[in-house]
């Protein structure tokens, strides 16, 4: 039960694209991922996501829009709705809330698809 300072957590790792799990809540994780460029094209069968920006900007691009997102902001993407995250200017951190079943590419299998996630702490 301690306290968890985001600047303090996102300065433990490096890489980009590679969720850590920060915390649990019931069965849902709390995550912080850095990112960098453009993700990959996919969508989730029955998780919502929420995406918190801390640091940077971000883009979500959904087929029909693109959405800003920037620090202190959120956007939940719905279930089953296919977008694609994008970090604009650089390095962006983002902190994710999402079921602990979240695969991070959802239906898509690509070379940045993470099984079992590290854990911070």
């Amino acid at each position: 039960m301690d306290k968890v300072n985001l600047a303090e957590a996102f300065a433990t790792f490096h890489d980009h694209w590679n969720p850590r799990v920060a915390g649990d809540i019931n069965d849902f994780q709390v995550k912080l991922v850095k990112l960098d460029g453009k993700f990959d094209w996919h969508h989730h069968d029955v998780e919502d996501e929420l995406f918190l920006v801390v640091s940077g900007q971000m883009k979500m691009a959904f087929r029909e829009r693109e959405v800003i997102v920037g620090p202190g902001e959120f956007i939940i993407v719905p279930h089953g709705t296919e977008h694609c995250p994008e970090a604009l200017d650089g390095e962006c951190h983002v902190l994710l809330l999402e079921p602990n079943s979240t695969r991070n590419t959802g239906n898509a299998e690509t070379d940045r698809t993470r099984g079992m996630l590290e854990r911070l702490g």
